[in-house]
This record gives structure tokens, sequence and C-alpha cells, in this order.
């Protein structure tokens, strides 16, 4: 636990935010004696409601089969394979 007088609360608080972000116990004093303390704010999190899009979205029956050329370029192959031609 970090504690720190008002004064130096206020010339060094955008590095006390930053320490409290990180994890940081910042308590602010004033003669001494705490007042407050710093801590990160955290973001409200709300249960995401599942199946929205059910019942208004429709998956085409060949969405498995893939293209060549498409595989080939998500593996980074250009081009297809060059046929070696043999010499007379």
């Amino acid at each position: 636990m970090k504690a720190v007088n008002i004064q130096q609360a206020k010339t060094h608080l955008s590095r006390l935010v930053e320490e409290a972000v990180a994890g940081e116990d910042i308590v602010i004093a004033k003669a001494g004696r705490p007042r407050v303390r710093l801590v990160p704010c955290e973001p409200e999190r709300t249960p995401r409601a599942l199946g929205g899009w059910e019942g208004q979205l429709v998956i085409a029956e060949d969405f498995d089969d893939t293209p060549e050329d498409v595989v080939r370029l998500f593996e980074g192959r250009t081009r297809a394979p060059r046929k070696r031609r043999r010499r007379p």
C-alpha cells in the first residue's frame, strides 16, 4: 500500500492513476490520516443475451465447401502448383 498526502497526489495525479490501474493500492491522506483510496474503475458487465439472431439467419448447404483458390490464398500460396512437363 502506498500512502501519499494531498499535495503529492495533486502534483503526481497522472502517475498515481497509472499505478492504481496497474494494481497498486494508493491511499491519499490529509494531515497524516487516510482519507480516500484510489482504485481503478471496472467496466460494468452485463450478461450477453444468447440467441439474438435465432431464426433470422440461413446458412447455405455448401457452407463448408471452400473453393481451392480460396484455400490457397489462406495458406499463402498464390498460384496453383505447376505441372512438370517431361522433356522429349
